[in-house]
């Protein structure tokens, strides 16, 4: 016999050792760990194609939600699916307004578009009402057509709260001005404060909206407390919440900003204009 062949191999070694034995306890450890890591990463590699087709329906779900477009809130894939056939997705320089192609339009990535310094702008602090620092050169819109003319304009804002960027979309009505629902899929705001903005009865009150004053000024903003009936100024503004001043503050700063020229101003004013 070879002494190769009567050398114990080295996980018999191993297992000779006492459990007591500080190299035993390391070895095991790290194979604990290497084997825990492989079927971790594993299982990450495996089920990212629908974690991201889990995301794209859920922001689908929202921007038909915002929209009032979503058949049931308990809509299923298919019912959602189904809905946002109707939804016309389109990729819009800011600087321009227009239109854009690109591969995968559907598929862009605002967010870390803005990150990419060769695909983003850089906002001066004078300007940067948002507090978002920089914005992507494009951006996502989502039309709604009837009898070809825009029925409905679903726009994605973001803008800085009191802890965190608050991500949501805009709705807007065929006219451009009148909204027809706000809403955030992602914020970090205080539980019971500025977390509120997802309450529906908060929600609701942006529902009839305008955002547009007689000079063509984004007027839209949230009061400090609850709109009077008799104030001139109710048409563009919708009532507070009690112990949230600088997330509701941060929400009418988001709207000037991306409803303004630095933003989808140039977009909105095409389209009034009649191109489509």
């Amino acid at each position: 016999m070879s002494a190769a062949a009567s050398t114990p191999g080295w996980l018999a070694r191993v297992r000779a050792l006492p459990n007591e034995s500080t190299a035993k306890i390391v070895l095991v450890t790290l194979a604990v760990c290497v084997v825990a890591s492989l079927l971790v990463s594993t299982a990450a590699v495996l089920l990212e194609p629908a974690q991201r087709a889990n995301q794209a329906l859920e922001r689908k779900r929202k921007i038909l939600e915002v929209a009032r477009l979503l058949p049931a809130e308990d809509a299923g894939r298919a019912a959602v699916e189904a809905a946002f056939a109707r939804v016309e997705t389109r990729l819009v320089d800011l600087a321009s307004g227009r239109f854009v192609a690109e591969p995968d339009q559907a598929g862009f990535d605002q967010r870390a578009a803005a990150r990419d310094p060769a695909r983003r702008v850089l906002i001066p602090r004078e300007r940067d009402i948002a507090g978002i620092g920089a914005r992507a050169r494009y951006a996502n819109a989502y039309l709604v057509r009837e009898e070809g003319r825009v029925s409905t304009l679903i726009l994605p804002v973001h803008g800085l709260g009191l802890w965190s960027t608050l991500y949501g979309f805009i709705a807007l009505a065929g006219d451009l001005d009148t909204v027809i629902g706000l809403g955030f899929y992602e914020h970090g705001e205080t539980p019971g404060l500025g977390a509120e903005v997802d309450n529906p009865r908060w929600r609701a009150g942006w529902d009839g909206k305008r955002v547009f004053g007689p000079q063509g000024e984004v007027r839209i903003e949230v009061a400090k407390g609850e709109v009077a009936d008799t104030d001139p100024r109710a048409a563009w503004r919708v009532d507070g919440i009690a112990g949230a001043t600088l997330t509701t503050r941060g929400v009418s700063n988001m709207l000037r900003y991306w409803l303004g020229e630095q933003g989808y101003g140039p977009l909105l004013a095409r389209l009034r204009a009649g191109e489509q």
